[in-house]
């Protein structure tokens, strides 16, 4: 961008000569900026980039954002300066927005759609989960100038996030992947996490809604344009497997290699997408057939000899539910690692303890199947499993001296909260 464009969309004071017509990159970290390069410092709870505004300019930075007067261009927070800059930039080069929100399969519908829309279109997308307002205008910033649809994952932990999102994204296309738990710590309620949810349509400038068909986010979700709502229920599974889904949805056939009927589901607002945007049903059916999973996602592993489905990558009560369904359903000898739910608020031993009677009860659960957690909460819910061996540990290494005994011929499945670092148990194992 050039300055005189920095100073447009910012509306900042200018407090020093600059060369209004220089084309310019903006850095937020002075580890890595470059000569030439215009920063502009971030303010979090432990740190405040302000203070680096003159090793900046000791690295060759051109010009720096600041709130006092130690910069070259002055505004009243830095972070509204960087998503006035990241608006401008969207207008600028105006793609087509599709923006995703949910409490659990976000990300992978995010790859999902990406993944879709890739086969038509120049597509750009959130890199790993960077779906909070820093995330969003990094995602911007590098999209390439030539993108024509850019996928965006909108994270929360309170109201007012994606609102916020949202007013600088301004959708083309939003989608709601689902309403459940996730951070009902901080919000209180199923209704109020809803009521963040959809905030994604605040600032909408396209006319099209897809979202999971659930009555809490009918009821909840204010928007004149077209909705879409899609439900595993319209879908008649052909054939699946633990890395393979073929499915009938509306009269065509769409197959997915991976297991599991809550990423039919996430593909469902993929094909809705790729619809909505007049693409071709054999080029969604390609995209769709060419989606891998990301890392810590329903991931493929092996480590000291076992076969490891690693989707720990995080947990609420409905993804553990969904979790636990697909392994009974498909899989022998399962070996279920499970660990603490995060961000559940007070109550947390409620929902551990009911995803363990969840287990106990299932309509599926396999006498060759064992349950085993580890962390403070998921005590809980090998407390309530009797119908198949069920073993708690305090500590990962723990656990790991047990596994290792194991035959081999088991395969393990990880799943818990990001905090959880069960990554670890994959580095013991190697």
């Amino acid at each position: 961008m050039q300055i005189i464009e920095l100073i447009e969309a910012t509306g900042a004071k200018v407090l020093a000569e600059v060369d209004k017509d220089l084309d310019v990159k903006i850095s937020t970290d002075t580890r890595t900026i470059q000569k030439g390069d215009f920063y502009l410092p971030l303010k979090g709870a432990s740190f405040d980039g302000e203070k680096f505004i003159n090793q900046a300019f000791e690295k060759g930075a051109i010009g720096a954002f600041c709130t006092g007067d130690n910069g070259t261009l002055q505004v009243k927070d830095t972070l509204t300066a960087y998503l006035q800059l990241a608006n401008y930039r969207r207008k600028k080069l105006n793609f087509t927005v599709v923006a995703i929100t949910g409490s659990s399969g976000k990300t992978t519908t995010k790859e999902l759609a990406a993944s879709v829309l890739s086969e038509k279109f120049r597509t750009f997308k959130t890199p790993l989960n960077h779906n909070n307002e820093i995330g969003f205008c990094q995602t911007i910033f590098e999209a390439p100038d030539d993108t024509e649809i850019l996928v965006l994952e909108m994270g929360m932990r309170g109201l007012g996030e994606i609102e916020l999102l949202s007013k600088y994204a301004e959708p083309d296309i939003t989608i709601i992947s689902n309403v459940g738990t996730a951070h009902i710590g901080r919000l209180g309620s199923r209704e109020n996490i809803a009521k963040a949810k959809c905030e994604i349509v605040k600032y909408q400038r396209g006319n099209i809604f897809i979202a999971h068909d659930d009555e809490l986010i009918k009821k909840t979700v204010q928007f004149s344009g077209k909705k879409i709502f899609y439900s595993i229920k319209d879908v008649k599974i052909l054939e699946k497997d633990t890395h393979y889904s073929k499915f009938e949805y509306y009269g065509n056939i769409y197959e997915l290699n991976v297991g599991g009927d809550y990423n039919i589901e996430n593909a469902l607002s993929a094909i809705n997408t790729g619809l909505a945007l007049r693409m071709k049903v054999n080029e969604i059916q390609s995209g769709l057939k060419k989606y891998a999973p990301i890392e810590k996602r329903w991931e493929a592993v092996n480590a000291g000899g076992f076969e490891i489905i690693n989707d720990s990558y995080n947990a609420n009560p409905e993804s553990m539910r969904a979790f636990i369904d697909t392994i009974f359903e498909l899989y022998e000898k399962p070996v279920v690692i499970l660990g603490d739910m995060g961000e559940l608020g007070e109550d947390e031993i409620k929902y551990h303890s009911e995803l363990g009677k969840y287990i106990n009860s299932h309509k599926n659960l396999r006498q060759d199947a064992e349950i085993l957690s580890i962390g403070k909460l998921s005590k809980y819910i090998t407390d309530g499993v009797t119908n198949c061996p069920a073993k708690h540990f305090e500590t990962i290494e723990q656990a790991v001296d047990y596994i290792k005994n194991k035959d081999t011929q088991v395969q393990l499945f990880l799943k818990a909260s990001r905090s959880m670092k069960f990554e670890r148990i994959i580095e013991e194992l190697k």
